[in-house]
């Protein structure tokens, strides 16, 4: 027996690859919005964070603050707390651009499919968030904090395996958007005999 597509509709698109991929940019969405609430909202704590990367203060393996750390690299560190300040707001203001595109691309999947439309500004926008966040936690977290701040050296301010959690599950995303493309042109005919993106 042959199911009018219509009356499957439902089902079918929750389970298309574009529902996947819009399900996966509002989770991130939803977690760069949380970070950069917390950030503002929590000013102190991850200003601390900032403060002991930059000073490089930490960068001994567990030792006691300032105490133990390589002479050779501590020429990178930066001690004044105005640049601290600079860095933290500037991480803070990027995070909340990147959670408005990424809310505004939700936004536009929900019109797409509400509309019968095609995906191809959804997925632009939605690039353009997720690549933010790969900017900041894999350029900004784990090249510039981990290697030139010798970040990784350090047992108590290491943000390193937050940073590439974060620079992953934006990179898959991603690769779903770019990789899958071709798969989601089906033609699903509708009454009127027009034809539709899944």
């Amino acid at each position: 027996m042959t199911v009018d597509p219509e009356q499957r509709r439902w089902w079918h698109v929750l389970g298309s690859l574009p529902a996947t991929v819009a399900v996966l940019v509002a989770c991130n969405a939803l977690y760069i919005f949380l970070v950069a609430l917390g950030n503002i909202t929590d000013y102190d704590t991850n200003f601390a964070f900032v403060q002991h990367v930059l000073s490089m203060d930490t960068t001994n393996f567990g030792a006691a603050d300032g105490t133990g750390l390589d002479p050779d690299v501590m020429w990178r560190a930066i001690t004044a707390p105005v640049a601290w300040t600079v860095a933290y707001i500037g991480v803070i203001v990027w995070e909340s651009v990147a959670a408005l595109v990424l809310i505004g691309a939700v936004v536009l999947w929900i019109r797409a499919f509400v509309t019968r439309g095609a995906f191809d500004t959804a997925k632009a926008v939605s690039t353009i968030g997720l690549l933010m966040i790969v900017a900041l936690f894999f350029a900004g977290f784990i090249t510039v904090g981990g290697e030139w701040f010798n970040m990784w050296r350090s047992t108590s301010w290491n943000g390193l395996d937050p940073a590439f959690r974060n620079s992953v599950l934006a990179a898959i995303t991603l690769v779903l958007i770019h990789t899958t493309a071709q798969a989601w042109v089906r033609r699903v005919h509708t009454d009127t005999g027009s034809t539709r993106a899944l």
